[in-house]
């Protein structure tokens, strides 16, 4: 998400944006869409029947097809579903779409900048049923829901569970600090019985795997154990401070992951090192996210099946007690593009919201739902423990979208390895060299005047 300054800097009438956009035949390769349904419509014209979605998911293209033949054949609809991968700028092609007069009715946006393409285009989404079953539905500035969650990834600590339970080692019981650096000692002094390279997967590299090795691990600092809408210490952060005492909390369990990883991660370790090493039974811990099923049920399924096909779990970045949430949120929506088929479109998504859309999502497609109301649980490691948090609403909200400047730009990568190197000594010292840094990065932006 962009900061403030950033989002009326970069706003642009529609006509300039569109002014780039790529011709569709360069992408009609990677492109795969069901033209049964549909009556094709010449640009500038609008169809008379059925609905358009594209799809940005292109492995789940057969599912969401049978869920549109099976909508179709309950309610007399058509949908045709257009689905896009391979390296497609979908965004790109959706502003050939809009040049040309054929937009889709509903298409898939997964940032805040997708969404800004289409401002003032855009169906309102906060009347619908769907919005109170779900907490990870898309926003705009004014509050309005404008964006359909599809899917849910979350942000904590993953944990092999069979390898916890083995160590005699209740996952429920690591509730802050104290509990985590008991269940960290006992497993290490088991690593031998328990076959463990180290305790924890954790990855300090400080270049190109800043994100993993530090801002997804930081994500919790601003969001863990708050609600959803608290946005305390990401609006500190934008006035380049950190709240000293929470920060040092999270420092001192960065320093425990520090002391318990595998030294061979720690400078020049590798993103598909840290996943090989969890999928493979080989660390108790990881410090990723959901998105790592994929890896490890696909490129390392035979190291997983060898280590025993076993239960993930994700417990809390638990650096205060109490903490108990994971973060939560939907890595792409659909929005519904406001014209004669807006009705449609709602009434489409609100019966894949329902429990006969999301078995063709969640059972078919791999998604991981959403909504509270699911009874359907995907076959993905993660997909059960994310259930769990949502269906508890022991789930918080993930603002570190927010700072992607400050991520790309890895302001803190450094220190984060120094820390694991030990030429940061402690957490009092790395707590008081972030806050330098973090407060040299935001002062220069709290000067620019808003255009």
């Amino acid at each position: 998400m962009l900061t403030g300054t950033e989002k009326n800097m970069g706003k642009k009438p529609m006509e300039a944006l569109f002014a780039a956009a790529i011709a569709f035949a360069l992408t009609a390769c990677s492109i795969a869409a069901n033209h049964g349904g549909l009556d094709q419509a010449a640009p500038g014209q609008t169809k008379k029947s059925g609905i358009r979605l594209v799809n940005g998911r292109i492995e789940a293209d057969a599912a969401l097809k049978a869920a549109a033949q099976a909508y179709e054949d309950k309610t007399g609809i058509p949908v045709e579903i257009e689905s896009m991968g391979g390296g497609v700028e979908i965004q790109d092609v959706l502003k050939g779409y809009y040049k040309e007069g054929r937009m889709p009715d509903i298409f898939v946006c997964n940032k805040e900048e997708a969404f800004e393409n289409w401002d003032g285009l855009l169906a309102d989404l906060g009347d619908q049923e769907w919005v109170s079953d779900t907490e990870t539905c898309y926003a705009d500035e004014s509050g309005r829901i404008i964006g359909f969650p599809v899917t849910t990834e979350a942000i904590g600590l993953a944990c092999n569970a069979d390898l916890l339970e083995k160590a005699g080692i209740d996952e429920d019981s690591i509730t802050g600090p104290d509990s985590m650096r008991a269940a960290f000692g006992k497993l290490d002094a088991m690593k031998e019985e328990l076959g463990l390279t180290a305790v924890v997967g954790w990855c300090p590299e400080a270049e190109d795997l800043h994100g993993y090795s530090w801002f997804h691990s930081m994500a919790n600092y601003l969001d863990a154990g708050l609600a959803r809408s608290d946005t305390t210490y990401p609006d500190l952060f934008e006035q380049g401070r950190i709240d000293e005492e929470r920060f040092r909390n999270y420092a001192e369990m960065v320093g425990l992951f520090n002391e318990y990883t595998d030294p061979d991660l720690i400078d020049g370790g590798t993103c598909d090192q840290q996943i090989l090493g969890f999928s493979s039974g080989r660390y108790a811990f990881i410090t990723q996210g959901s998105w790592i099923s994929e890896v490890m049920t696909q490129d390392y399924a035979d190291e997983y099946a060898d280590a025993g096909n076993f239960e993930v779990d994700l417990i809390p970045y638990a650096f205060e007690e109490g903490i108990d949430t994971v973060l939560t949120a939907s890595p792409f929506w659909w929005a519904v593009l406001e014209n004669e088929n807006t009705q449609r479109s709602k009434d489409f998504l609100t019966w894949l919201s329902g429990s006969e859309g999301q078995r063709f999502l969640v059972e078919d497609g791999g998604f991981i739902s959403p909504f509270r109301s699911c009874a359907c649980i995907a076959e993905d490691p993660f997909a059960q423990s994310i259930a769990d948090y949502t269906n508890t609403g022991r789930t918080s909200a993930w603002h570190w979208l927010k700072e992607k400047a400050f991520m790309k730009e890895n302001v803190l990568g450094q220190l984060y390895l120094d820390y694991a190197l030990g030429s940061i000594t402690d957490a009092e010292q790395f707590t008081e060299e972030a806050a330098e840094l973090i407060g040299q990065y935001f002062e220069p932006m709290q000067s620019v005047p808003l255009p």
